[in-house]
């Protein structure tokens, strides 16, 4: 029995990209970089390393995977931090999209937006937690690409508040070699 084509962050190489994922299109690829956030509930301030994938396997999804490590302001690990996985979907409209992702730290969201001119604007449509994580009542996330650039900013909402700046980042497309 034969395995089936593995996922491909390299649009040159494995499965043909599906039609319907166009709007998605510029995403895929693996990225990595940095970026700064702050705790909306405490305003404790930190800076992250990041580094992101959006592959595909031939069929109307991206896979995603994020993973981050905290560090020091002159970009030494600290410790890991941050991971989550999960789908990105073209929604049912033509500028519609929709993701859906997990986190290690208990959070499930679901996401619906927009895609347009290399840019994506998300926002939550539910959040669910387990019973020992935090909860969060929404999400927003913006992202761009600019050239060989991810840029994205995200709104986080907790509990009773409203949304406010959580994390910024920019991350670099890695050549296929190194990814």
């Amino acid at each position: 029995m034969s395995d089936p084509a593995p996922d491909t962050t390299d649009l040159r190489a494995g499965a043909p990209i599906h039609d319907d994922l166009l709007a998605l299109l510029p995403l895929v690829g693996v990225w990595r970089g940095t970026g700064a956030g702050v705790v909306p509930s405490s305003g404790e301030q930190f800076t992250y390393g990041q580094l992101v994938t959006f592959a595909h396997d031939g069929r109307p999804f991206l896979g995603y995977e994020s993973r981050s490590w905290l560090t020091t302001p002159d970009g030494d690990v600290i410790r890991q931090a941050w991971r989550e996985t999960g789908f990105w979907r073209p929604g049912r409209d033509e500028d519609a999209i929709e993701a859906v992702l997990a986190s290690n730290t208990g959070q499930a969201l679901v996401f619906a937006g927009t895609a347009g001119d290399q840019q994506w604007d998300l926002a939550t449509t539910v959040a669910a937690h387990t019973s020992t994580a935090d909860d969060v009542d929404a999400e927003r996330r913006f992202y761009a690409v600019r050239g060989d650039e991810l840029l994205y900013a995200t709104e986080l909402a907790t509990p009773g508040a409203a949304l406010a700046a959580h994390l910024n980042g920019r991350l670099v497309r890695q050549p296929a070699a190194q990814a």
